[in-house]
């Protein structure tokens, strides 16, 4: 990599982007389009042999852009030094872009939306599944931040492959709201249409009373009698499958 001192530029441009924390979130948010200012490794060669082994497709792109630091450096960048002592900045995508595709109809796949989240972790997980069914975007209502950077490491850079935003539940994306909740109808009797926005409550206390009331369906996904809950992303996962089926 020519061109400024690579901490120096990590420095300036820190506080307005996102970290990307490790090779993979890298190799994804540069497979999606992302725009990425800064990029360094402990070892650049060993990053580019991940590359060509795990994903050679983004291998070039990844050879110009990834400059070598000393460890110490790197340890200095980030709040957690990742395995791959991999790390690079990134540009967010415009919010109104994002508001665009979550707005536009017809839609091809579903939004997902975490009402009132809180665990950081959980909702990473959620938009990197999100993005591995191609649904059309993640919304988060509440306090929680999805580009927080411990909610980008978890969802492995993924966010550029899909549009995340956080939105009231006024401002929730035009489609029928089928909301998740043990009192709904089976969801293996329902059908999730396509511009279904699918709606998952918090891991502590569920669906607000604001979006149960916004909502046009309640689905409930099947489970043991006595066992309490899905985790949240497996909430997420199970109802895109049954979305993914087609039917009813």
């Amino acid at each position: 990599m020519t061109g400024p001192d690579p901490v120096s530029l990590w420095h300036r441009l820190a506080d307005t982007s996102v970290l990307l924390d490790g090779f993979h979130a890298l190799k994804h948010a540069v497979r999606f389009g992302a725009e990425v200012p800064v990029a360094v490794a402990v070892d650049r060669g060993a990053a580019l042999a991940l590359a060509e082994e795990l994903a050679p497709d983004v291998r070039g792109t990844l050879d110009a852009l990834l400059a070598q630091i000393p460890e110490s450096a790197y340890a200095s960048l980030v709040p957690r030094p990742h395995p791959t002592a991999v790390a690079a900045l990134a540009v967010r995508p415009p919010r109104a872009a994002n508001l665009r595709k979550l707005a536009h109809i017809p839609r091809t796949a579903p939004v997902v939306v975490l009402d009132h989240p809180r665990n950081l972790g959980n909702a990473g997980a959620v938009i990197r599944l999100a993005a591995g069914f191609g649904a059309t975007g993640v919304v988060t209502t509440g306090t929680l931040d999805p580009w927080h950077p411990t909610v980008v490491r978890g969802g492995a850079g993924l966010h550029f492959a899909t549009a995340v935003e956080r939105l009231t539940v006024a401002e929730l994306p035009p489609g029928p709201v089928f909301a998740l909740d043990p009192e709904g109808d089976d969801i293996r009797g329902v059908k999730l249409p396509d511009d279904a926005v699918l709606a998952f409550g918090s891991e502590r206390s569920g669906l607000s009373t604001e979006l149960r009331a916004h909502a046009d369906h309640l689905v409930a996904l099947p489970m043991r009698p006595q066992v309490s809950s899905y985790n949240l992303a497996t909430s997420v996962a199970m109802a895109l499958y049954h979305w993914s089926l087609g039917g009813s």
